[in-house]
């Protein structure tokens, strides 16, 4: 699936703030979503992944995807804008916790594939999962259907600081040797703490040189000759 990228000169002019990122619209289904123009980087992931925690220190705005006591509960898809004309995050319901009634976890299953299908301006997916507990079914079907549509997925391994430096080169060494055969640089992948702060930098190149690939693959100007 390739971005639906309309994009505005203004917009290869400028750079992608994250810290510019603002609440725009919530979604119960898909019919319901914002113009599918421009770019957008979905993150997806199981309850109690760390995902909403992410954004936040991502964006460095600790309110902006809200965090819940009661894992599972968001139903909605939430837009948030960012600095440059079309360009958006998007906060993907929760999946997989116990507690919620399975009739409920279905009809989220049932949206969020529609999302995954339908939404041409899906730059690429950003899968949320708890460095301690990688790959759990949730996870693989994400992974199985982004190497199916050709989709961009960036594996965040998030809660790294629970974990001593060895264990988290560990853990990546298992999910490497977990994944499926797959398009060499379809999937990427990197350790993240939210409360340490650490994997910030990584996480928004990677996500620039999605939602800007034009401009991130230019090569230097030349200096000029005296």
């Amino acid at each position: 699936m390739q971005p639906n990228l309309q994009m505005t000169d203004a917009m290869t002019e400028q750079h992608v703030k994250f810290r510019s990122a603002e609440f725009f619209t919530s979604a119960s289904k898909v019919s319901e979503c914002p113009d599918d123009i421009g770019a957008e980087v979905a993150f997806a992931g199981r309850s109690n992944a760390g995902k909403s925690s992410a954004i936040n220190t991502l964006t460095r705005n600790p309110r902006l995807a809200r965090t819940s006591k009661t894992p599972g509960r968001t139903q909605l898809l939430n837009f948030f804008n960012l600095n440059l004309e079309q360009c958006r995050l998007v906060d993907l319901p929760g999946y997989g916790y116990a507690k919620v009634p399975m009739a409920m976890q279905l009809n989220w299953r049932k949206h969020l594939n529609q999302y995954l299908e339908v939404r041409q301006s899906l730059a690429g997916l950003v899968l949320v999962m708890d460095i301690r507990h990688p790959l759990k079914e949730f996870d693989r079907m994400i992974i199985d259907w982004c190497i199916a549509s050709d989709l961009p997925l960036h594996l965040l391994l998030t809660k790294a600081d629970k974990l001593k430096k060895n264990g988290i080169m560990n853990a990546k060494t298992e999910v490497i040797k977990g994944l499926p055969e797959h398009p060499q640089g379809l999937i990427t992948m990197q350790s993240f703490s939210a409360s340490k702060g650490e994997g910030i930098a990584d996480l928004e190149r990677q996500l620039v040189h999605w939602l800007k690939p034009v401009e991130e693959d230019l090569p230097d100007a030349e200096p000029e000759s005296e």
